[in-house]
């Protein structure tokens, strides 16, 4: 029983405030009207307070919304960027492809600018052409040309690359000739060290780099040195550029070719012997004289 009579006052007073509730709410709504319009002021600072206090509430309740509407618009801007990335990879791809194209075309233009502006002192006639295979191996050295006899290619003729002499014709077909490479077993070319004026023969051994053989004793050889015809025996004439010293050691120097052999595209076959008009070279389509 006793146990039972707080229960009982506390349903009473519930009973209580439920009669009077909309009684007092009414009676504060119409006190904050008659406030309102007594003071303003004070109205608007109270409003001020609560609007103060309950932002914060308000603020933290908003974001997560705001980070759910955040995080799609991430989304949908990632898929913007997958797709551009697409489409800036082929163009890429596009991209790459010109610029292998140029870059072809550019090395070309070069090479061909350089063989147009070779002009050794000997009178001379020339002929442009492409070299169409690389014979190099291991027990040969050589390049194959696509102009032959037809075009006034003879053998012993010279050929040049852009920079100097590379090697001279031992065969020559109807359309098409071989070269043979300063660098191949068979190529003896007489030579003179530009700076010291000593007289050397340069011999080719199947490697990427000749001989400098028959120097004196006495010779002073030092890496550097540049190295080129000496005319004697009327193959080639005298101070066309072969190459320059690359190492001397132990009495075996070793000289580097002045022009890259294993990236020649191109040579010039010049003939420096044409006395004949009738023997001079013919110039092949597409190419000038």
């Amino acid at each position: 029983m006793q146990r039972s009579r707080p229960a009982v006052r506390i349903a009473a007073l519930r009973a209580v405030a439920h009669r009077f509730s909309f009684g007092l709410l009414l009676f504060a709504a119409v006190s904050l009207l008659m406030v309102g319009k007594i003071d303003a002021v004070l109205v608007d600072g109270v409003r001020a307070r609560v609007v103060d206090a309950v932002a914060p509430i308000l603020d933290a309740m908003s974001r997560p919304a705001a980070s759910v509407a955040q995080l799609v618009s991430e989304f949908q801007s990632l898929s913007d960027i997958r797709s551009e990335n697409a489409r800036l990879k082929q163009e890429l791809v596009a991209l790459q492809q010109y610029q292998d194209v140029a870059f072809r075309l550019e090395a070309e233009n070069l090479t061909l600018r350089n063989l147009l502006n070779y002009t050794p002192d000997s009178a001379h006639s020339f002929l442009s052409a492409r070299v169409v295979a690389d014979n190099g191996g291991a027990f040969v050295r050589s390049l194959t040309i696509n102009l032959g006899y037809d075009n006034g290619v003879r053998d012993g003729q010279a050929v040049l690359g852009g920079r100097g002499l590379i090697g001279r014709i031992v065969q020559t077909g109807e359309h098409s000739a071989r070269v043979l490479l300063i660098t191949d077993l068979n190529a003896r070319i007489p030579v003179l060290v530009e700076r010291t004026q000593q007289r050397a023969i340069i011999g080719g051994d199947n490697t990427d780099r000749p001989r400098l053989l028959y120097l004196p004793p006495d010779a002073s050889i030092r890496v550097g040195d540049r190295i080129v015809t000496s005319g004697s025996g009327g193959m080639f004439p005298a101070g066309l550029p072969i190459g320059i010293v690359a190492a001397a050691q132990d009495s075996i120097i070793r000289v580097q070719p002045i022009e890259p052999l294993e990236a020649v595209n191109y040579v010039k076959i010049v003939d420096f012997h044409a006395l004949d008009p009738g023997m001079a070279m013919q110039p092949a389509p597409g190419f000038a004289q």
